[in-house]
């Protein structure tokens, strides 16, 4: 390959820093897969990617550096200029925004100036959902330099901001804050993915052991990946990413391709309001280890992924640590259990792109590539990461499988209804007393759902309930009986996906979120598709004409065209974020008089 470099050299800090990542990697340079390791290096040391260290980063890989530029101006977590070396990602998103996220933003201009200005070597930017919806507003602190440090403040105060900036770390919130159901003894029963979230200690495989672990990995030995992989589809475990496809078809799929074979776990977990696997995984990390051997064992693979957003630093903490602990006691590498089974997990950070919560994508940003999503057919089990067969599924999907080993897949399939099975996390943020994530069997209805939440908080007078997050719907308030289901939601022209619930009371402005939406998916559209590209900007044009109050010729001229705009990305674009980038507004129009009487 033809390699074109210029002139700039990397510094000797930054060189060090590249050199350990390839390193650590066994020095088998090159490896384009290190790519995304290799950038975070480089900006947790000096900052931002300085053209020398990007010549230096794709020197050791075999990368174009006209390629590498491309990854590193790809993410939002990256910078291709100089910037402060501290940096405070401020999140205003729909559930943040309802719980005074303007307020902090306003507070941060008047210490630090308007958003991206260098002072003194810290600045402080707007941002997307952190994850952290339960504890808005939320922060993403960044401090590049020898020890550099991340850390995610919930319920954050600008005081705690500055002094994160100024390089003071915070004990991370414990996730059982973020489970309040066990606040409540009649619901604790029910609890199945919930029940050690905070209440066993995640830093200890023997607390882990003592409270049930790895016995449905002992299980699944004894009956056979074939076994297994027959109770998954009795089960009819559908994924709890947001397409629902059933499991055991997906895992018989990869199996019957050619080895080797691998294994992805999706904890990008993106969607605004969605916060549910970041607690898993913070609360229980060594039962996402289990489950994701038990999947290899079935599935016919030797090796993980996790590919972990990159905002969940605690999360990526107790996910290091258990998979350190699993292979110090012999639960991740060769012989596990005795048995000749081999697997190994590898970690992988993201970088800030919501479209890399799309599976192809994601197989992409692993590859060291731009997280564009890949036309389908071939399919993911067919040709997938490195070409390979490939599974993938998100954090829940996978925390289903060692109850399904242990109580078998026809006991899963009779809890719920018929074509929605077991139990279901909810992700309630916003206007709603006990914000957090909630354990209940599919069929509940939104009412229940919310006095399960102790009702609407706020001014305690219903709006409207955005579900499914920003590629979701809004329901009104005379459709709270609308069971949770993924045919009960689909009845009501809305969908689960991640199953994020966020009640608004009758103080917010419906323009304010539609506008945060229609900006959402326009900087977070990658490009790559003409529907999705030019219909994210001609969307959010329309929505700025119409809540200024300055259409473009009528109003009703101007919706019509914004629907005409949302059928052709719906039906033309590569994937799902262009094929729901309309359906929370459409959704909003056809429900609430948001523009009439706006000439």
């Amino acid at each position: 390959m033809d390699l074109h470099f210029t002139n700039a050299a990397a510094t000797p800090e930054e060189k060090a820093a590249i050199d350990a990542v390839v390193e650590r990697n066994g020095g088998e340079a090159p490896r384009r897969s290190l790519l995304l390791a290799v950038l975070h290096a480089i900006q947790n040391r000096a900052g931002w990617i300085s053209p020398g260290a990007l010549n230096y980063a794709c020197g050791l890989l075999g990368v174009p550096p006209a390629e590498g530029f491309g990854v590193a101006d790809f993410y939002a977590l990256f910078s291709t200029r100089e910037q402060a070396p501290a940096v405070a990602h401020i999140c205003d998103d729909v559930a943040c925004r309802a719980r005074g996220a303007e307020k902090l933003c306003v507070e941060m201009e008047k210490e630090h100036g308007p958003a991206g200005t260098n002072c003194d070597g810290k600045m402080w930017r707007r941002s997307p959902c952190l994850g952290m919806c339960e504890r808005a507003p939320a922060a993403f602190v960044t401090v590049a330099g020898p020890q550099a440090t991340e850390q995610a403040l919930g319920a954050a105060h600008a005081a705690d901001i500055e002094a994160a900036l100024q390089g003071k770390r915070f004990p991370a919130g414990g996730a059982g804050a973020s489970a309040p159901q066990w606040g409540q003894k009649a619901e604790q029963g029910r609890l199945k993915l919930l029940r050690r979230v905070g209440q066993t200690n995640p830093d200890s495989i023997e607390a882990f052991r003592d409270a049930g672990g790895f016995a449905a990995l002992e299980r699944a030995l004894a009956l056979g990946p074939a076994a297994v992989l027959a109770e998954v589809i009795e089960s009819k475990l559908a994924g709890r990413g947001g397409a629902a496809f059933p499991t055991g078809l997906k895992w018989k799929s990869a199996r019957e391709g050619a080895a080797p074979r691998y294994l992805v776990c999706n904890a990008d977990e993106s969607e605004p309001g969605t916060f549910k696997d970041r607690v898993l995984m913070e609360g229980d990390p060594f039962a996402l280890v289990e489950a994701m051997i038990i999947a290899g064992f079935a599935a016919g693979c030797e090796r993980g992924y996790i590919y972990l957003r990159g905002e969940y630093p605690e999360a990526r903490r107790q996910l290091e640590r258990a998979i350190r602990e699993c292979s110090k006691h012999g639960f991740l590498g060769g012989n596990i259990l005795g048995k000749s089974l081999r697997f190994e997990i590898e970690v992988c950070i993201g970088a800030g792109a919501y479209i890399c919560g799309e599976e192809t994508a994601l197989l992409n940003s692993i590859e060291g590539r731009r997280g564009e999503p890949r036309n389908k057919p071939p399919f993911p089990t067919q040709a997938g990461l490195f070409g390979r067969p490939t599974v993938i599924n998100n954090v829940e999907t996978l925390l289903n499988i060692p109850h399904i080993v242990l109580e078998g897949g026809k006991a899963f399939a009779g809890t719920g209804t018929e074509r929605s099975t077991g139990t279901k996390l909810f992700c309630l943020s916003g206007h709603v007393a006990r914000p957090g994530v909630y354990e209940a069997p599919f069929g509940i209805t939104l009412r229940e759902l919310l006095e399960m939440a102790g009702g609407i908080g706020g001014t305690g007078k219903l709006q409207a309930v955005l579900v499914g997050g920003a590629a979701g719907a809004f329901l009104a308030p005379g459709e709270l009986d609308t069971p949770l289901t993924f045919e009960g939601l689909r009845g009501a022209g809305a969908a689960l996906g991640s199953a994020v619930v966020i009640p608004l009371d009758d103080s917010v402005d419906l323009r304010d979120v539609l506008l945060g939406i229609g900006g959402f998916f326009r900087d977070e559209s990658c490009g790559q598709c003409v529907p999705c590209r030019v219909g994210t900007v001609r969307q959010e044009e329309i929505l700025r004409r119409l809540a200024a109050g300055k259409p473009m010729g009528s109003v009703a001229s101007e919706l019509a065209v914004l629907k005409e705009v949302g059928q052709v990305m719906r039906d033309a674009s590569i994937c799902g974020l262009g094929q729901t980038a309309s359906s929370a507004v459409e959704s909003a129009l056809s429900k609430f008089a948001i523009f009439k009487g706006r000439t």
